[in-house]
């Protein structure tokens, strides 16, 4: 069975280091290199965020520190996983007004941003089973104002097993840029849920899966878990209207 991790937080590895006594080093111990889940032996590269297909790409940020990844669906709307607002410790959705959508995201600097005044979760959605729930695992944000226009937006398209696919956020390891997988492929479509085996792990989640679709790219589905080894799961949203209009409907 392959086992699958939501890939919203970093995961910190922990270092070892022996006791000093009389003033000496007695000695040390390397801590072992952790593996990030979904990466496997996969390149990543850095992505141009100020061009196409990534120019909807952006960071979801908190005020209480969790970032994710998120995309541009309408002028003043974006999409993220939904575990990526969750708060634990308070076993509560964080407030609208803490979310804070970046833009074009890069090394602290970003081309326009925008704080979130609602979302809406998807429904069937179970921050407390995330894995078991993760076909409704996306969350659709509305901004305080248009950060794009219409014709920046990418098409929506579905998955095929096979098709060439791309993944880039704003992963644990690289954090401040994004960084994506460009040469991956879907592997299989179950329902509303899309495997595929692009390179990303933490911090990956709420980024969009493009599928290539008569030569051009499309978002196929939104990331939200990453496999032992290399690859993770999407959820796929072919079949969704998405505008202003019927966000604010809900």
């Amino acid at each position: 069975m392959i086992r699958l991790v939501p890939v919203r937080r970093a995961v910190g590895a922990v270092c070892l280091a022996s006791l000093v006594s009389g003033g000496a080093i007695a000695g040390s111990v390397r801590a072992a290199p952790v593996a990030l889940p979904g990466v496997g032996a996969g390149a990543r590269h850095a992505v141009d965020v100020d061009h196409e297909p990534w120019r909807i790409l952006g960071r979801v940020q908190t005020e209480l520190g969790g970032r994710c990844t998120g995309f541009m669906v309408a002028p003043s709307v974006i999409m993220t996983a939904a575990h990526c607002l969750w708060r634990e410790e308070a076993a509560n959705f964080v407030q609208p007004p803490s979310i804070h959508f970046m833009l074009g995201y890069d090394t602290g600097s970003w081309r326009t941003t925008a704080r979130a005044v609602r979302f809406v979760i998807a429904p069937g959605y179970d921050p407390y089973h995330p894995l078991r729930t993760s076909q409704a695992d996306h969350a659709t944000v509305i901004l305080d104002h248009a950060l794009v226009k219409t014709t920046d937006l990418l098409q929506v398209v579905a998955a095929v097993p096979g098709a060439p696919a791309m993944l880039a956020g704003y992963q644990q390891d690289r954090k401040e840029l994004a960084i994506g997988d460009l040469s991956c492929h879907v592997v299989h479509v179950r329902g509303q849920l899309i495997d595929h085996d692009c390179a990303a792990t933490h911090g990956a989640s709420g980024a969009p899966l493009l599928v290539q679709e008569d030569g051009k790219w499309g978002i196929a589905g939104i990331d939200v878990t990453a496999r032992e080894g290399q690859g993770g799961t999407a959820v796929g949203f072919a079949s969704e209207a998405i505008s202003n209009e019927t966000v604010r409907e809900k």
